[in-house]
């Protein structure tokens, strides 16, 4: 028998890697924007509710539930939610990606280039 210990799979994910695992759990409704959020100002479940229009309460419980198991938010009994050190470092990676994306965006709106005419002698 084997004393090495098998990967545990993320859920969605046969590989196990973590990049999948957070995948995962960003691609969630409403999770960006809970992150979004919360990356602006530490807020109480109603403001936070307020600011994310048209989620049902029972689908942010779920959220916070999901992001403060990943380390992510933590709650503050005085001032609401906010997110942790890992949950920081996890937004800006995130606008990286924006950036990233932003970029591409631009790329893509702008005419193509002309392709340089073969010289004849």
């Amino acid at each position: 028998m084997s004393t090495r210990r098998r990967r545990q799979s993320a859920r969605g994910s046969r590989t196990g890697r973590p990049l999948a695992s957070v995948l995962e759990l960003l691609g969630r409704r409403w999770m960006l924007r809970v992150l979004w959020e919360l990356g602006v100002h530490r807020l109480t479940f109603r403001a936070l509710r307020a600011r994310c229009g048209g989620m049902s309460p029972s689908v942010l419980n779920r959220r916070i539930s999901e992001l403060r198991r990943a380390g992510i938010v933590e709650p503050r009994p005085a001032d609401g939610y906010h997110l942790t050190e890992d949950g920081r470092s996890l937004l800006r990676a995130l606008r990286s990606i924006g950036h990233w994306a932003e970029s591409r965006a631009a790329a893509s709106r702008r005419p193509p280039r002309a392709r340089p005419q073969p010289r004849t002698r």
